[in-house]
C-alpha cells in the first residue's frame, strides 16, 4: 500500500506532461510565425517580380 501511495505521489509530482505541453504550444506558435512570415515574404516577392516584369515589358515596348 505504501509503495502504491509513493508511486501515485511521484506521478502527481512529475512535470513531464506539463513540459511536453509547453513545448507543443511553443512549437505551434513558432509554426504560426513561420507561416505568416512566408506569406508576407511571398507577397513582397510577388510585388517585386511584378514590377520587374512590367519594367521589362516597358523596355521591350510590349503591351
Amino acid at each position: 500500500m505504501k509503495r502504491k501511495l509513493s508511486q501515485m505521489i511521484s506521478l502527481l509530482a512529475s512535470e513531464r506532461g506539463a513540459t511536453a505541453t509547453e513545448y507543443s504550444i511553443l512549437a505551434g506558435f513558432i509554426a504560426m510565425i513561420i507561416v505568416a512570415g512566408v506569406g508576407v515574404f511571398g507577397l513582397a516577392l510577388d510585388g517585386y517580380f511584378g514590377e520587374l516584369a512590367n519594367g521589362v515589358k516597358a523596355a521591350l515596348g510590349l503591351p
